[in-house]
Protein backbone atom coordinates (compact mmCIF):
# COMPACT_ATOMS: atom_id res chain seq x y z
CA UNK A 1 0.00 0.00 0.00
CA UNK A 2 1.04 3.60 -0.63
CA UNK A 3 -0.35 6.86 0.72
CA UNK A 4 -1.43 9.36 -1.95
CA UNK A 5 -3.47 12.52 -2.44
CA UNK A 6 -5.42 13.55 -5.54
CA UNK A 7 -4.73 16.99 -7.04
CA UNK A 8 -6.85 18.91 -9.52
CA UNK A 9 -5.28 21.71 -11.57
CA UNK A 10 -6.71 24.94 -12.95
CA UNK A 11 -8.98 24.49 -16.01
CA UNK A 12 -8.94 20.73 -15.54
CA UNK A 13 -11.26 18.31 -13.76
CA UNK A 14 -8.91 15.38 -14.11
CA UNK A 15 -7.36 14.24 -10.84
CA UNK A 16 -3.69 13.29 -10.59
CA UNK A 17 -2.09 11.26 -7.80
CA UNK A 18 0.87 12.63 -5.84
CA UNK A 19 2.98 11.43 -2.95
CA UNK A 20 1.97 13.15 0.29
CA UNK A 21 5.53 14.01 1.44
CA UNK A 22 4.34 13.19 5.00
CA UNK A 23 1.78 16.03 4.88
CA UNK A 24 -1.85 15.76 6.01
CA UNK A 25 -3.88 17.48 3.29
CA UNK A 26 -7.67 17.88 3.58
CA UNK A 27 -9.81 18.45 0.49
CA UNK A 28 -9.64 22.04 -0.76
CA UNK A 29 -6.06 22.68 0.37
CA UNK A 30 -4.01 24.61 -2.18
CA UNK A 31 -0.59 23.09 -2.72
CA UNK A 32 2.59 23.47 -4.75
CA UNK A 33 3.52 20.31 -6.65
CA UNK A 34 6.23 19.02 -8.93
CA UNK A 35 4.91 17.92 -12.34
CA UNK A 36 6.45 16.77 -15.59
CA UNK A 37 5.89 20.33 -16.86
CA UNK A 38 7.58 21.99 -13.90
CA UNK A 39 6.39 23.51 -10.64
CA UNK A 40 2.60 24.10 -10.56
CA UNK A 41 -0.14 24.83 -8.04
CA UNK A 42 -3.26 22.76 -7.55
CA UNK A 43 -6.12 21.96 -5.19
CA UNK A 44 -6.47 18.76 -3.17
CA UNK A 45 -9.48 16.84 -4.52
CA UNK A 46 -8.77 13.54 -2.72
CA UNK A 47 -7.45 13.70 0.84
CA UNK A 48 -4.75 11.36 2.20
CA UNK A 49 -5.64 7.77 1.43
CA UNK A 50 -4.00 4.38 1.11
CA UNK A 51 -4.12 2.66 -2.29
CA UNK A 52 -2.54 -0.45 -3.78
CA UNK A 53 0.84 0.06 -5.40
CA UNK A 54 -0.42 -1.33 -8.72
CA UNK A 55 -3.12 1.37 -9.01
CA UNK A 56 -0.57 4.19 -9.46
CA UNK A 57 2.16 4.84 -11.97
CA UNK A 58 5.52 4.92 -10.23
CA UNK A 59 7.52 6.89 -9.41
CA UNK A 60 5.00 9.39 -8.04
CA UNK A 61 5.78 13.09 -8.08
CA UNK A 62 5.65 14.70 -4.67
CA UNK A 63 3.73 17.48 -2.97
CA UNK A 64 6.31 20.20 -2.29
CA UNK A 65 4.41 22.28 0.24
CA UNK A 66 1.11 23.85 1.19
CA UNK A 67 0.78 27.24 -0.49
CA UNK A 68 2.04 30.08 1.69
CA UNK A 69 1.60 33.85 1.47
CA UNK A 70 4.50 34.24 -0.92
CA UNK A 71 2.99 31.60 -3.22
CA UNK A 72 -0.33 33.43 -3.23
CA UNK A 73 1.45 36.68 -4.18
CA UNK A 74 3.21 34.85 -7.00
CA UNK A 75 -0.14 33.46 -8.18
CA UNK A 76 -1.67 36.95 -8.12
CA UNK A 77 1.24 38.39 -10.15
CA UNK A 78 0.91 35.54 -12.66
CA UNK A 79 -2.81 36.24 -13.07
CA UNK A 80 -2.04 39.91 -13.76
CA UNK A 81 0.55 38.84 -16.33
CA UNK A 82 -2.05 36.56 -17.96
CA UNK A 83 -4.48 39.47 -18.37
CA UNK A 84 -1.79 41.66 -19.90
CA UNK A 85 -0.63 38.85 -22.18
CA UNK A 86 -4.20 38.24 -23.34
CA UNK A 87 -4.66 41.88 -24.36
CA UNK A 88 -1.26 42.07 -26.08
CA UNK A 89 -1.82 38.82 -27.95
CA UNK A 90 -5.21 39.98 -29.27
CA UNK A 91 -3.56 43.14 -30.60
CA UNK A 92 -0.82 41.14 -32.32
CA UNK A 93 -3.36 38.72 -33.81
CA UNK A 94 -5.21 41.67 -35.36
CA UNK A 95 -1.91 43.20 -36.53
CA UNK A 96 -0.88 40.00 -38.33
CA UNK A 97 -4.47 39.47 -39.58
CA UNK A 98 -4.54 35.88 -38.31
CA UNK A 99 -7.78 33.88 -38.56
CA UNK A 100 -7.78 32.69 -34.97
CA UNK A 101 -9.67 33.38 -31.76
CA UNK A 102 -7.74 33.68 -28.50
CA UNK A 103 -9.47 31.76 -25.71
CA UNK A 104 -7.23 31.82 -22.64
CA UNK A 105 -3.70 32.44 -21.38
CA UNK A 106 -1.93 30.44 -18.70
CA UNK A 107 1.29 31.51 -17.00
CA UNK A 108 3.32 28.68 -15.48
CA UNK A 109 3.65 29.08 -11.73
CA UNK A 110 7.44 29.19 -11.95
CA UNK A 111 7.26 31.80 -14.74
CA UNK A 112 8.94 29.43 -17.17
CA UNK A 113 6.45 29.97 -19.99
CA UNK A 114 3.23 31.55 -21.23
CA UNK A 115 0.70 29.20 -22.83
CA UNK A 116 -1.88 30.71 -25.22
CA UNK A 117 -5.00 28.70 -26.11
CA UNK A 118 -6.86 29.53 -29.33
CA UNK A 119 -9.45 28.18 -31.73
CA UNK A 120 -9.35 28.34 -35.52
CA UNK A 121 -11.16 26.75 -38.45
CA UNK A 122 -7.90 25.62 -40.04
CA UNK A 123 -4.16 25.58 -39.48
CA UNK A 124 -2.62 28.94 -38.61
CA UNK A 125 0.93 30.10 -39.30
CA UNK A 126 1.67 31.89 -36.03
CA UNK A 127 5.48 31.92 -36.18
CA UNK A 128 5.71 35.72 -36.42
CA UNK A 129 3.19 36.04 -33.58
CA UNK A 130 5.36 33.85 -31.34
CA UNK A 131 8.42 35.98 -32.14
CA UNK A 132 6.56 39.17 -31.20
CA UNK A 133 5.28 37.71 -27.93
CA UNK A 134 8.69 36.31 -26.98
CA UNK A 135 10.29 39.71 -27.60
CA UNK A 136 7.73 41.41 -25.34
CA UNK A 137 7.56 38.97 -22.42
CA UNK A 138 11.11 37.58 -22.55
CA UNK A 139 10.05 34.04 -21.74
CA UNK A 140 9.09 30.82 -23.48
CA UNK A 141 5.91 31.16 -25.56
CA UNK A 142 3.65 28.27 -26.55
CA UNK A 143 0.48 28.46 -28.65
CA UNK A 144 -1.97 25.56 -28.53
CA UNK A 145 -4.98 25.13 -30.81
CA UNK A 146 -8.01 23.62 -29.08
CA UNK A 147 -11.47 22.49 -30.17
CA UNK A 148 -14.84 24.07 -29.46
CA UNK A 149 -15.56 21.55 -26.69
CA UNK A 150 -12.35 22.54 -24.91
CA UNK A 151 -13.33 26.19 -25.29
CA UNK A 152 -16.69 25.57 -23.61
CA UNK A 153 -14.91 23.68 -20.82
CA UNK A 154 -12.62 26.64 -20.16
CA UNK A 155 -15.33 29.31 -20.19
CA UNK A 156 -18.03 27.28 -18.44
CA UNK A 157 -21.69 28.28 -18.34
CA UNK A 158 -25.17 26.87 -17.80
CA UNK A 159 -26.70 24.14 -19.93
CA UNK A 160 -30.35 23.80 -20.96
CA UNK A 161 -30.88 21.84 -17.73
CA UNK A 162 -30.02 24.94 -15.72
CA UNK A 163 -26.89 23.40 -14.23
CA UNK A 164 -23.21 24.10 -14.87
CA UNK A 165 -21.69 22.42 -17.92
CA UNK A 166 -20.72 18.82 -17.17
CA UNK A 167 -17.33 19.38 -18.83
CA UNK A 168 -16.64 22.32 -16.54
CA UNK A 169 -17.99 20.87 -13.29
CA UNK A 170 -16.77 17.27 -13.09
CA UNK A 171 -15.86 15.53 -16.37
CA UNK A 172 -12.16 14.69 -16.39
CA UNK A 173 -12.08 13.75 -20.07
CA UNK A 174 -14.58 14.17 -22.88
CA UNK A 175 -16.66 11.08 -23.49
CA UNK A 176 -17.46 9.94 -27.05
CA UNK A 177 -21.04 10.89 -27.98
CA UNK A 178 -22.89 9.69 -31.09
CA UNK A 179 -26.21 10.38 -32.77
CA UNK A 180 -27.08 6.75 -32.05
CA UNK A 181 -27.41 7.66 -28.37
CA UNK A 182 -29.97 10.39 -29.06
CA UNK A 183 -31.93 8.01 -31.29
CA UNK A 184 -31.92 5.17 -28.75
CA UNK A 185 -33.21 7.59 -26.09
CA UNK A 186 -36.11 8.64 -28.35
CA UNK A 187 -34.96 12.25 -28.39
CA UNK A 188 -35.68 14.70 -31.18
CA UNK A 189 -32.97 14.47 -33.80
CA UNK A 190 -33.18 18.20 -34.41
CA UNK A 191 -29.55 19.38 -34.14
CA UNK A 192 -30.54 22.52 -32.24
CA UNK A 193 -32.19 20.44 -29.50
CA UNK A 194 -29.45 17.89 -28.85
CA UNK A 195 -26.36 20.04 -29.30
CA UNK A 196 -24.66 21.92 -26.49
CA UNK A 197 -23.39 25.47 -26.37
CA UNK A 198 -20.20 24.28 -28.05
CA UNK A 199 -22.22 23.18 -31.09
CA UNK A 200 -21.42 19.49 -30.60
CA UNK A 201 -23.68 16.74 -29.33
CA UNK A 202 -24.41 17.21 -25.62
CA UNK A 203 -22.13 15.26 -23.27
CA UNK A 204 -25.13 14.35 -21.10
CA UNK A 205 -26.41 11.98 -23.82
CA UNK A 206 -23.75 9.61 -22.52
CA UNK A 207 -24.98 9.61 -18.91
CA UNK A 208 -28.09 7.44 -19.26
CA UNK A 209 -26.99 5.46 -22.30
CA UNK A 210 -26.16 2.29 -20.35
CA UNK A 211 -29.67 2.20 -18.83
CA UNK A 212 -31.28 2.71 -22.24
CA UNK A 213 -29.18 -0.06 -23.78
CA UNK A 214 -30.42 -2.48 -21.12
CA UNK A 215 -34.04 -1.49 -21.79
CA UNK A 216 -33.51 -1.90 -25.55
CA UNK A 217 -32.55 -5.53 -25.02
CA UNK A 218 -36.00 -6.32 -23.62
CA UNK A 219 -38.08 -3.98 -25.82
CA UNK A 220 -39.17 -4.93 -29.37
CA UNK A 221 -37.88 -2.61 -32.09
CA UNK A 222 -40.11 -0.37 -34.18
CA UNK A 223 -41.67 -2.20 -37.20
CA UNK A 224 -41.14 -5.59 -35.54
CA UNK A 225 -43.83 -8.21 -36.13
CA UNK A 226 -45.09 -9.40 -32.76
CA UNK A 227 -47.66 -11.80 -31.36
CA UNK A 228 -49.97 -10.51 -28.62
CA UNK A 229 -53.06 -11.86 -26.85
CA UNK A 230 -55.10 -9.86 -29.39
CA UNK A 231 -53.29 -11.37 -32.38
CA UNK A 232 -50.38 -10.45 -34.63
CA UNK A 233 -49.34 -6.87 -35.28
CA UNK A 234 -46.51 -4.43 -35.89
CA UNK A 235 -44.82 -2.20 -33.29
CA UNK A 236 -45.56 1.40 -34.22
CA UNK A 237 -44.13 3.04 -31.12
CA UNK A 238 -42.29 1.95 -27.98
CA UNK A 239 -41.72 3.74 -24.69
CA UNK A 240 -38.50 2.34 -23.24
CA UNK A 241 -39.14 3.79 -19.79
CA UNK A 242 -42.73 2.60 -19.23
CA UNK A 243 -42.46 -0.50 -21.41
CA UNK A 244 -45.68 0.35 -23.27
CA UNK A 245 -45.94 -0.56 -26.96
CA UNK A 246 -48.34 0.79 -29.57
CA UNK A 247 -49.38 -2.09 -31.80
CA UNK A 248 -50.84 -1.79 -35.32
CA UNK A 249 -52.83 -5.00 -35.96
CA UNK A 250 -51.90 -7.09 -38.97
CA UNK A 251 -55.57 -6.83 -39.94
CA UNK A 252 -55.79 -3.14 -40.90
CA UNK A 253 -59.51 -3.07 -40.11
CA UNK A 254 -58.76 -3.27 -36.38
CA UNK A 255 -57.73 -0.21 -34.37
CA UNK A 256 -54.21 0.17 -32.90
CA UNK A 257 -53.89 -0.59 -29.20
CA UNK A 258 -51.37 -0.26 -26.35
CA UNK A 259 -49.87 -3.21 -24.52
CA UNK A 260 -46.97 -3.92 -22.16
CA UNK A 261 -43.79 -5.38 -23.65
CA UNK A 262 -43.97 -8.33 -21.26
CA UNK A 263 -47.13 -9.53 -23.07
CA UNK A 264 -45.69 -9.76 -26.58
CA UNK A 265 -43.58 -12.29 -28.45
CA UNK A 266 -41.32 -11.05 -31.26
CA UNK A 267 -41.83 -12.99 -34.48
CA UNK A 268 -39.66 -10.85 -36.76
CA UNK A 269 -37.30 -8.04 -35.82
CA UNK A 270 -38.03 -4.77 -37.60
CA UNK A 271 -35.45 -2.70 -39.44
CA UNK A 272 -35.11 0.93 -38.44
CA UNK A 273 -34.99 3.51 -41.21
CA UNK A 274 -32.41 6.28 -41.32
CA UNK A 275 -34.27 9.54 -41.74
CA UNK A 276 -33.04 12.65 -43.55
CA UNK A 277 -33.06 14.48 -40.21
CA UNK A 278 -30.79 11.85 -38.71
CA UNK A 279 -28.33 12.07 -41.62
CA UNK A 280 -28.04 15.82 -41.15
CA UNK A 281 -27.62 15.41 -37.41
CA UNK A 282 -24.65 13.06 -37.84
CA UNK A 283 -22.59 16.14 -38.68
CA UNK A 284 -22.62 16.95 -34.96
CA UNK A 285 -20.78 13.78 -34.05
CA UNK A 286 -17.16 13.84 -33.00
CA UNK A 287 -15.12 16.02 -30.70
Amino acid sequence: MIEIVGVRFENSNKIYYFSTNNLTLPIGTKVIVETSKGIEWGIIAIANKQVNDDTVVSPLKSIIRIMNQEDFRTLELNQQKEKKAFAVCEQKIALHDLKMKLVDVNCAFDNSKLLFYFTADSRVDFRELVKDLAAIFRMRIELRQIGVRDEAKMFGGLGVCGREFCCKSYLGDFQPVSIKMAKSQNLSLNPTKISGTCGRLMCCLKHEQDAYEELQKITPKINSLVKTPQGKGFVEDANLITGKLKIRPENEENMPYTIDRSEVEVLRVGKARVTKEEKECRKLEGK
